[in-house]
């Protein structure tokens, strides 16, 4: 997809601030530190439209990218470990259930999950609920390139364990491999 305009509608934990507005949204979720601000940067063709750190848990509010004055790509704080207060991580996992479970304008989530490793509880547990709710997921697997291609299938045979014939994609922000399918995927869903 050619981004032509790109705007951060917003930024905040607080649902009665999110967006109103007619635009589909997609989410993008995962633990702390799969690599959800690099997968951003990745699919808008920006450097640091969302903040990157080695340490877990810097988006820490609910950011809304306006893409193409058409949709949003929303990307969700990340849940698990986090240099944060448990307070604060239980107020996000709060948030994010209730954006799941709630929004009307979500037309689907791309979840991350780190290609290097099983899914941990949490990935189990959140793909679980985006299912449960109804929300179409395109599981996206991360650092696709730190792991040999001896190692995809099993990486690919975890994930679809618990993915529930969601399509499961390979990604990597360094090499840009995944990118065009799930933009794909996201333009089914908008």
């Amino acid at each position: 997809m050619k981004i032509r305009k790109l705007d951060i509608a917003c930024k905040t934990l607080d649902p009665a601030r999110f967006p109103r507005s007619p635009w589909a949204e997609v989410a993008v979720s995962g633990r702390s530190n799969v690599g959800k601000s690099s997968l951003l940067n990745t699919l808008l063709g920006r450097k640091n439209i969302a903040r990157i750190s080695k340490d877990p848990g810097k988006t820490r509010s609910v950011n809304f990218f306006a893409v193409n004055d058409r949709f949003y790509l929303v990307d969700l704080p990340g849940y698990g470990y986090a240099k944060v207060s448990a307070e604060l991580r239980g107020k996000w996992l709060d948030v994010i259930e209730g954006y799941v479970r709630a929004r009307e304008a979500l037309a689907g989530v791309v979840q991350l999950v780190d290609a290097r490793h099983p899914p941990s509880k949490d990935d189990e547990a959140m793909i679980g609920l985006l299912l449960g709710a109804g929300r179409p997921v395109c599981v996206a697997l991360t650092k696709a390139d730190k792991i040999p291609r001896s190692g995809r299938t099993r990486a690919l045979r975890d994930v679809e364990r618990i993915a529930g014939g969601s399509p499961v994609v390979f990604f990597s922000a360094r090499t840009g491999e995944g990118a065009k399918e799930i933009w794909k995927w996201i333009e089914e869903r908008v």
